[in-house]
Formats: C-alpha cells, structure tokens, sequence
C-alpha cells in the first residue's frame, strides 16, 4: 500500500484554509503565490521567510494586514515548527546579551539612523514613531497630540518640573512638553541623527539633547518618560534600567513607560523584525515588566492602547506609500516591499491583540499617589 505524502503546497494550502485563507482565491485576504519555492521556504523559515518570500516578490496580497491578522487569530504561526536552520536564529537572545552597552548602537545604525526623509515622509508633524491614541478622531496629526498630552497628564507635568525623556526620537515630546507645559527637558539618545535632529527641532526651547546610552544618565529628575525605547532593552537589561530610572527620578517624582508589550514572555528576538527592521528589538511581558520594577515602583496605572496601533501603522502605511515617488529614487523596489511589509504585518498582529502597547504610570514607595490627570 502506497502512502500518500503531502505537497508543501498541500500543506500550506491546508494551514492557510483553517485561517479561511486561500491560495489564488477572491477574497483579499487571499495570497497570490508567484513563485513555487514560496511553500518550502515558509515551512523551513516561518516567519523568517515569509516575509523574506515577499520582499522577493515571490508572493503578493490585497490586504496584507488582514492575512497577517487571521494566521495569527488562530495562531498559524505557532502550527508551523519551522525546519532545523530556523532553531538557531532563536538561540542567540536566549543565550547572550544581545542589548548589552557594546551594542546598543546597531539599531541606531541600521534603523533610526537611516535618512530622516523616510521617516518625515510618513509620520506627523512631531515625528512620533511609536502609537498614537485616536481618541475623537481618525486624524494621524490629531491622534498623535492626543498622545502626547495624555503622557504628559499621566506625568502630571507643571512648568517647574525637569523632566528626563529616555529614548528621545526626533525630539517629538520634548518640544511639545517644553512649549506646552513650560517645563525643562533633558532627552537622551543612542542615535547621532537622531539627536542632531532633535537639537534642531527643538532649539530655542528649555530642551537639552544628549547622545547618551541609558546606563550613563547621571542627575535627579521631577519626572521621567520613556516611550517607544524599552523595546531595545532586552530580557537581561530590563532590571538595569528600572534601576536607572529609580535612581534618576525624585523621590516624589513620576516615571511613564509607553511600550509595545507581548502576551507571553520571550528571550529571544523575531527573526524577520531583528534581520530587516530593529536589529536585537525584543518585546516584554507583563511578567517580565512586573519582575523588573519589583521593589522599586508602586504601579499607579497601566492602560493598554494596543488597537490604536493597528490605526497608527495603517496610517503610516498609506502616507508612506503616498510618498513613495518622491522616494523612489533613493530605494529600491524591494525595499519598498520590505517597508510595506513591516507597516502592514504589524498592523496585523495589533489587530489580532498578538501585540499590546502599554503606558504604566509608576512611582517610588512611600510618596503617595500623584495627582495624574487622566
């Protein structure tokens, strides 16, 4: 008796149609699959190589977002084992520090250094790379100001406090908090372009910029925000940093942390996300978070915004693609997929609640609860 041996088609076609997901189908959550070696490759490197199988053009999809969203409703990603080369590319952020001082600076250098163009040409007038809140409006601008005052209400900021923004970005908070709320900002950043851009934005104002890695801040702060940074501290660094930021803040003071957050507890990074987008990115738990603050902050409050990501990068997407001719001629097509592909299969994992984002408003002990206006 012959056994019958499935297809790599087969068995993707079978997995894809639990998702109600098909191949070639009318749907736009269907994929079109142009290249047969799509089916080995996705079984032998998961996520890894599908999107690199995108990004080659061997697949293509009219809601990219919405496939993403129902492989990880029914958690397809965790059906596929992957083969024995995927393994490897787990290991290293379970067995090192893959976060540690010596290199911090390459996500800087293959991500947030590239040309600021790219970015300004998707994000809003703060340049605000991390979520918005569309709270009465489907405005990106309005969403992301909506954002900005609901960190610096939480942080309860008045015109005295001196305020330490770890992981500063293009400046975005620390000129709307120095010119809204009067306060002094001193903002740190791993990246150069980033902290010469900052500078500039944010000149004439109460705002110093610092091209500083986390573990060197020295002084005391009213108040401490971090937004969008944890992200790019590691498993073995998160007890470090809380341990900055207990020693930096005052002891009446306020600390905010706005981060993307995972429902399970990892060590290791996404293979796709670490090769192409934020190389050593890493997302942690609630668990991981509880362990790191433990004995040093009393959590005031801990608000989820994850679904108004999925709006933020469906927003950022439709600008980018907007602004693509003018940028065409400094990347190349296939950089224009892995963009594309970035935006829109994160929207998806926000979308199927894979993905959180968490602002956690904390304090030290024995100062009493801040009067956060929320």
């Amino acid at each position: 008796m012959r056994c019958h041996v499935s297809s790599p088609r087969q068995i993707v076609e079978t997995l894809l149609s639990r998702a109600g997901i098909a191949i070639g189908g009318r749907n736009p959550w269907d994929i079109t699959v142009h290249d047969e070696r799509f089916f080995p490759r996705v079984l032998r490197e998961k996520n890894l190589g599908l999107g690199e199988a995108y990004m080659d053009g061997w697949w293509d999809c009219r809601k990219l977002d919405e496939f993403i969203c129902r492989v990880l409703n029914i958690r397809l990603d965790v059906s596929i084992k992957g083969g024995f080369k995927y393994l490897p590319l787990l290991l290293p952020g379970i067995l090192f520090n893959l976060q540690s001082k010596a290199r911090a600076h390459m996500v800087a250098e293959r991500h947030y250094n590239l040309d600021c163009e790219l970015f300004l040409s998707f994000l809003d007038p703060y340049n605000q790379y991390s979520c918005a809140y569309f709270s009465d409006t489907d405005d990106l601008d309005c969403a992301q100001q909506n954002k900005l005052d609901l960190i610096c209400r939480k942080a309860a900021l008045c015109r005295t406090d001196h305020v330490l923004d770890i992981g500063c970005g293009w400046g975005g908070f620390a000129r709307y908090a120095a010119e809204t709320y009067g306060c002094t900002v001193t903002a740190v950043n791993i990246s150069r372009e980033q902290a010469r851009y900052a500078a500039d934005f944010c000149k004439e104002l109460p705002v110093r910029i610092l091209e500083c890695d986390y573990r060197d801040i020295r002084g005391a702060f009213d108040k401490i925000v971090s937004v969008g940074m944890f992200e790019h501290v590691g498993w073995k660094n998160y007890r470090a940093f809380m341990r900055v930021v207990h020693r930096s803040l005052k002891h009446d003071g306020i600390f905010l942390l706005h981060t993307i957050g995972g429902n399970e507890s990892t060590r290791y990074c996404d293979p796709w996300i670490t090769k192409y987008i934020f190389p050593n990115g890493m997302l942690p738990s609630i668990a991981q978070i509880s362990r790191s603050i433990e004995g040093l902050f009393v959590v005031e409050d801990w608000h989820n915004l994850g679904p108004h990501y999925d709006k933020t990068l469906m927003a950022w997407n439709a600008n980018f693609q907007a602004a693509w001719p003018r940028l065409e001629g400094r990347y190349d097509e296939r950089f224009k997929r892995m963009w594309e592909y970035y935006l829109l299969s994160c929207a998806g994992a926000f979308r199927a609640r894979s993905n959180q984002v968490w602002q956690i408003v904390l304090t030290k002990y024995g100062c009493g609860q801040p009067a956060c206006r929320l």
